[in-house]
């Protein structure tokens, strides 16, 4: 049963669709199945309000976060000095983690630019679609500044802790993954469907060209900005729910059913909200999985690469979710799901960068980094870059290269 905003069984939820993750990911070849899992964490300002129109089982405003796992374990366990000691360590205050996610979360940005040039580029034949989907991961940073500033200046409170501007802000990173995974999946269907057949592949409109994801991305937005639209004209407060409280179920029913429930932080997160973190985390992770197919129909290992350039990542979204977990006050995982992010966008992009290459793909700019590149190729890319640059005679530009001439 859900509780209204926040109920039990939401949390049963996640945290079930968590473990299978986390079990796809152990396995050897799991990846069969998607914070850019690559949310964006802003600490809560101030203890949370309780209300009790939010309620959950056993759960008590005291029993917030690591202090009050701490709080609720017997003092005669051997291991409850040692969590002290690393709690105390670890607890910071919410200006403090974000002048540690800041430069992180900044720095983040041109790894990620990097990722999409480098998968972008001709001789990787990547889908346009799944391009397009990688690339609308910068609408949803984008729009999730104005988000956050309203949040702040409207309520005083943090992006993460005013649901209905927190679950549509979020609802931009679903559209990105589900993006990704649609223009995968027809993909590898025409090339699937190629090898049982022995003819060539007939690749959808969607693999050649920008314009059909283009669109498909445009309609999902316009439907996310509706969920912030709507409640802005209706004088929400800094707790509005998310979609109205969509899935929640009256506190009253459940008060009625004598079960000792208690009220949640006003701040914790709505059912609809929930559903929105937990689909972009496994929407990402099936992206990870396409990767590895695609290596294998691609017969480039290079794209299992990918996968594993992902991973951090996947990680950093699943950080955002334990951050929320703990109704947004254990403020150190978000100068860590910065770093996460930061980490994930450049294994990302040294992963295009190897692909790339492997294709046979180079340029004048690439010829001046190769000390610096050299450890992320291997004999094959080194072969597969040395070969295309015999065959290819390019003319040295006179002018140092910048940003104006990568399209050149």
């Amino acid at each position: 049963t859900m509780t209204k905003g926040r109920g039990v069984g939401g949390r049963l939820v996640l945290a079930t669709l968590l473990c299978m993750a986390f079990g796809q990911l152990l396995g050897a070849h799991a990846f069969t199945g998607v914070g850019v899992g690559r949310a964006v964490l802003v600490p809560s300002v101030g203890p949370p309000a309780v209300s009790s129109s939010r309620l959950h089982v056993g759960i008590t405003p005291t029993d917030i976060g690591i202090d009050g796992m701490l709080a609720s374990m017997p003092s005669s366990s051997t291991t409850l000095s040692f969590l002290e000691s690393f709690n105390d360590q670890l607890n910071i205050d919410s200006s403090t983690a974000e002048a540690l996610a800041g430069p992180f979360f900044g720095a983040s940005l041109f790894p990620y630019l990097a990722f999409l040039y480098f998968l972008s580029v001709e001789e990787n034949e990547t889908p346009k679609g799944v391009t397009v989907g990688f690339a609308c991961c910068l609408v949803f940073v984008f729009l999730s500044i104005p988000a956050a500033i309203a949040a702040k200046v409207l309520y005083g409170v943090s992006l993460a802790d005013s649901d209905w501007l927190h679950g549509s802000a979020e609802s931009m990173l679903t559209v990105t993954n589900l993006i990704t995974c649609v223009a995968f999946r027809q993909a590898l269907s025409a090339k699937e469907k190629a090898i049982s057949s022995g003819g060539p592949a007939i690749m959808p409109k969607s693999a050649l060209e920008y314009q059909p994801m283009v669109i498909l991305t445009v309609i999902l937005t316009v439907f996310a900005g509706i969920t912030a639209f709507v409640p802005a004209i209706n004088n929400p407060t800094v707790h509005t729910p998310y979609l109205g409280g969509f899935m929640d179920v009256s506190p009253d029913v459940i008060s009625n059913m004598g079960w000792g429930i208690q009220p949640e932080p006003e701040n914790a997160l709505t059912v609809a909200c929930w559903i929105i973190h937990v689909s972009s985390l496994v929407e990402f992770l099936v992206a990870m999985g396409f990767c590895w197919r695609w290596a294998d129909l691609e017969r480039n290992e290079k794209w299992k690469g990918l996968t594993w350039g992902l991973l951090p990542l996947h990680s950093s979204g699943i950080t955002a979710c334990v951050y929320h977990l703990f109704y947004n006050q254990t403020a150190i995982l978000v100068p860590l799901q910065a770093l996460l992010t930061c980490i994930g966008n450049t294994t990302a992009a040294i992963a295009a960068y190897r692909i790339a290459v492997s294709n046979g793909w180079t340029a004048d700019w690439a010829d001046r980094f190769t000390g610096f590149l050299d450890p992320f190729q291997d004999d094959e890319d080194r072969m597969a870059l040395e070969a295309t640059a015999d065959e290819t005679s390019r003319e040295e530009s006179p002018s140092l290269v910048g940003f104006e001439d990568l399209g050149d």
